[in-house]
């Protein structure tokens, strides 16, 4: 087949580029079946834009929220407020049924006490309510930029629960680690990833896995049959599908001492985290590489 399954522009500001220059590759490799995602800053959405993504093939829209807080958006330096987020993101839903935001939790001040009626509560999850998510990725807080008065890693697992449990009450699954979605609407390209499928990394920044060969910020590495194996397999852990441990004895004791603390079910031969195991995914990883 010669059409993408999937095609994905990310990191935030897609929309600062032209794509329209990208037409003539991208329409013949693209088909009806494709999906076709765009992630987009707030402060970047208009009609005439949307317009000309849509006209593109465009039809998955990721809109890069980060808090429902207005004093740590301006913190952060997002430029924008969660009434004008939550505008932005109406334009996006009169054109694209499928769409979703990202959430960042665990910037200091920023808070998580369910849904956010009394005063002081900052996250409204109640007004989230009306924005017709179809997907949310909710991550925790990468602190690259050295932030102090950083909640502690248990503070923000608890956050991430409350952000889980509302998301539930949508209609939203948790499909994936941090990953959130209404039945049907999970994102392909990222499943594809996880699933250990090739994918091809275009810019800077970007990773790609063909085949035994590794490509990661405009590097080249070729990986053993072993690795390559392995890793394609562990990444399905990190979805609802579970591990298939099947050929893999040596992860029999750990995935046996996992089970017994609480942190995977084991079905067969699959494995599959739990809540608690969720939280803990990357410990649990690390013991199997």
């Amino acid at each position: 087949d010669s059409k993408l399954k999937t095609v994905y522009f990310g990191g935030g500001s897609p929309a600062l580029c032209d794509l329209s220059v990208l037409a003539p590759v991208l329409r013949p490799l693209c088909g009806d079946e494709t999906e076709f995602t765009v992630e987009l800053h707030p402060l970047d959405v208009t009609a005439d834009k949307l317009l000309q993504l849509k006209d593109l093939g465009v039809n998955r829209i990721s809109m890069g929220v980060q808090s429902l807080d207005d004093a740590v958006l301006a913190d952060m330096g997002r430029g924008y407020t969660v009434d004008e987020a939550e505008r932005a993101f109406a334009l996006v839903k009169d054109l694209f049924d499928n769409a979703g935001v990202d959430l960042i939790v665990g910037y200091p001040g920023d808070e998580v006490k369910g849904e956010g009626k009394g005063e002081g509560e900052q996250w409204n999850f109640k007004r989230l309510e009306g924005w017709g998510l179809t997907h949310c990725s909710v991550y925790s807080l990468q602190n690259e930029r050295g932030l102090k008065n950083v909640p502690d890693d248990d503070v923000v697992l608890d956050r991430i629960k409350v952000v889980a449990a509302f998301l539930k009450g949508m209609g939203l699954e948790r499909y994936e680690i941090s990953n959130y979605a209404v039945p049907g609407y999970e994102c392909r390209h990222n499943l594809a990833v996880w699933r250990g499928e090739d994918y091809i990394g275009l810019g800077d920044g970007a990773c790609g896995r063909i085949g035994r060969t590794r490509t990661k910020f405009g590097k080249v590495e070729t990986v053993s049959a072993e690795f390559d194996e392995k890793e394609r397999r562990l990444f399905r852990l990190r979805t609802r599908e579970g591990l298939d441990a099947s050929g893999h004895p040596e992860w029999e004791q750990p995935l046996a001492e996992a089970c017994k603390n609480g942190l995977l079910v084991k079905t067969g031969e699959i494995y599959r985290l739990t809540e608690r195991g969720m939280e803990v995914c990357d410990s649990i990883l690390a013991d199997l590489v």
